[in-house]
């Protein structure tokens, strides 16, 4: 009998409540997201408390689990804050925190009874690290983004600790995010929620008497895709797809993509060549920049640098469907369209389905020659669609 192979758990960003819901729906085995406090992502929607529960729910609802990042590099004050927060999310029963700093830690282990998993932002990148952390009371490494899988497997065999690695999404050009250019340019401090992304400014160099302009400090976006089969043998636990902040077509296509490459690895023990183009083709469909498999293999060098703005893809979602009849389907729209234009549902699982918009009715039946964000509107259909399917469209 060949043995079983075991696939990482796909972990996806859950920047808002209905992000959280896509990425869910469309495959993730588990999502990570921030209350209104004492993460990194200030300018994400996070969650208030009432979310934070409903989101637990939909997830254990659904198989899957949730990790709340506490990875901001707290003081006193949010410490003193702190504990409260813990034995909330300790009560609403979430899967797991991210954290960064020793004294959130020996917070998190004096009020709850909380698993602990370390933030890349620690930069863990070796076995006598890990090996210091898990007698901290770590379970699981997010190791620096700087860590290779053959370096993260060497660190899972000597520690014997669960690992996590990013797979897919921006990169930093700084150690993990350690990076304070940020506070210098915008007065917003990177390591407490406030990164302005300054990397990503194009700046001005002068060089002798020339001048010339450069975006040298930003990094070609991640893709880890085809490394799925090297995650797996390595004995990663989990691969982690950045962007809290990125859009819903984002967190439904990227958790698709991943997914059903995981799924086919699992079944089959290979990736077919046709299968990976298909999906890396999905993943030019949003707003990215140019993909590099960064320090996953080897070093990042300098054809990782991304010398440009990012490419706007090809689409953007249009909406989302809200209720689906055999004759029709309800969508609510975000940008606009007309009949006569072509749309794309994305399914959970499948092939997306292509359809030409004849006609568009209000709920009422009245025709309706332009759609407007922020309505409900009825489109006549013979196909088979589902509520919550995401609907996408040519910019």
């Amino acid at each position: 009998m060949s043995r079983k192979i075991i696939v990482p758990e796909l972990l996806a960003p859950a920047g808002s409540l209905e992000k959280l819901k896509v990425a869910i729906d469309y495959g993730a085995n588990a999502v990570y997201l921030a209350g209104l406090k004492f993460g990194l992502r200030a300018a994400a929607d996070n969650f208030t408390y009432q979310e934070l529960e409903e989101g637990v729910s939909y997830c254990h609802n659904n198989d899957a689990k949730a990790y709340v990042v506490l990875n901001g590099f707290l003081h006193d004050k949010d410490l003193d804050e702190l504990p409260e927060f813990v034995k909330y999310l300790d009560e609403i029963k979430v899967d797991a925190v991210i954290v960064s700093d020793l004294g959130v830690i020996e917070t998190v282990k004096s009020h709850s009874s909380l698993e602990v998993h370390l933030s890349t932002q620690a930069s863990c990148l070796n076995a006598a690290s890990a090996r210091l952390w898990k007698s901290l009371g770590v379970t699981r490494i997010v190791v620096g983004r700087e860590v290779s899988i053959a370096e993260a497997r060497s660190i899972k065999e000597q520690v014997d600790i669960e690992i996590e690695m990013f797979v897919h999404g921006s990169m930093c050009m700084a150690y993990s995010g350690n990076c304070t250019i940020s506070n210098f340019t915008q007065g917003r401090d990177s390591n407490r929620g406030g990164c302005a992304h300054s990397c990503r400014f194009e700046y001005s160099l002068d060089q002798k008497e020339d001048k010339i302009t450069s975006h040298f400090m930003s990094s070609k976006d991640l893709n880890g895709l085809r490394l799925i089969p090297e995650f797996s043998q390595a004995g990663i636990d989990s691969i982690k797809v950045e962007g809290r902040m990125k859009s819903h077509l984002y967190a439904g296509t990227v958790s698709k993509v991943y997914a059903e490459a995981l799924n086919k690895y699992q079944a089959e023990g290979e990736l077919l060549e046709a299968d990976i183009k298909r999906w890396e083709s999905e993943l030019t469909k949003f707003t990215h920049r140019d993909y590099a498999a960064a320090n996953l293999l080897e070093k990042a060098a300098s054809d990782t640098i991304y010398n440009d703005r990012e490419n706007d893809g090809d689409y953007g979602m249009l909406g989302r469907i809200v209720e689906a009849q055999d004759d029709h389907f309800v969508m609510q729209v975000r940008h606009a369209f007309s009949p006569g234009d072509q749309i794309e549902v994305l399914p959970f699982n499948g092939e997306n389905i292509n359809i030409h918009i004849e006609n568009i009715y209000t709920l009422g039946g009245e025709k309706i020659e332009k759609t407007k964000p922020s309505t409900l509107v009825k489109i006549p259909t013979s196909y088979k669609l589902a509520p919550n399917y995401i609907v996408r469209g040519h910019k």
